[in-house]
């Protein structure tokens, strides 16, 4: 009998995803005793607040984004490291950067983040997306939308921020000034920051 439940239990492990919620193991017929055990067995491991993964999942992941990720579907990396995703600056941000639109639940997380509360009129200006797994992806900012973001919060990012990853960009092949400053327009507060900028380093 015992046998005929954990082959039960596998074959619904096996029909949810690699990473999956609490709710969305008890609607698919696991039992919260059952769950329980499978994390206790090694089948499952928490990684989150009602939040599990099987360890038998084939790709490894970056726990603290997809967590985040499940917690915050809005939640789009920004700022510090959204830049250095873009290979647009050497710092090592101590927790990670993630923006959601002013309004928004910022849930609680195991992984050190630091919420930032952006205008949602201008928020997906510039977010795409980055695959975590094979059904969650976090947000994250073009280069051009970090840019603007690191001269618009420079007050609080510090300016070499801005002017380091501006001049990286610049170096890159096929970046375009005129394509900066045309997303610019939206953000006011970066806009002249940036024409001084560029005026320095071109």
């Amino acid at each position: 009998m015992e046998a005929r439940r954990d082959s039960r239990s596998e074959m619904i492990l096996l029909a949810l995803p690699s990473t999956f919620t609490y709710s969305e193991a008890r609607r698919s017929g696991l039992s919260e005793y059952r769950l329980y055990r499978l994390r206790d067995e090694g089948v499952i491991e928490v990684i989150g607040r009602g939040l599990f993964r099987r360890t038998d999942a084939d790709a490894p992941v970056d726990i603290d984004l997809l967590t985040v990720a499940r917690r915050a579907p809005m939640a789009t990396l920004c700022l510090t490291s959204a830049l250095a995703r873009h290979g647009l600056t050497d710092e090592i941000p101590t927790t990670i950067d993630v923006a959601l639109p002013r309004g928004a639940h910022r849930p609680t997380v195991p992984a050190p983040v630091t919420w930032h509360l952006f205008d949602p009129d201008t928020f997906g200006i510039g977010r795409t997306t980055v695959p975590l797994d094979e059904q969650t992806s976090i947000g994250l900012y073009d280069a051009q939308r970090s840019i603007i973001d690191a001269a618009r919060l420079r007050h609080r990012e510090g300016s070499e921020l801005v002017y380091g990853a501006l001049r990286r960009w610049l170096r890159r092949h096929g970046s375009s000034p005129s394509e900066l400053l045309a997303m610019a327009r939206q953000f006011p507060q970066a806009e002249r920051t940036l024409r001084e900028a560029l005026e320095i380093l071109l």
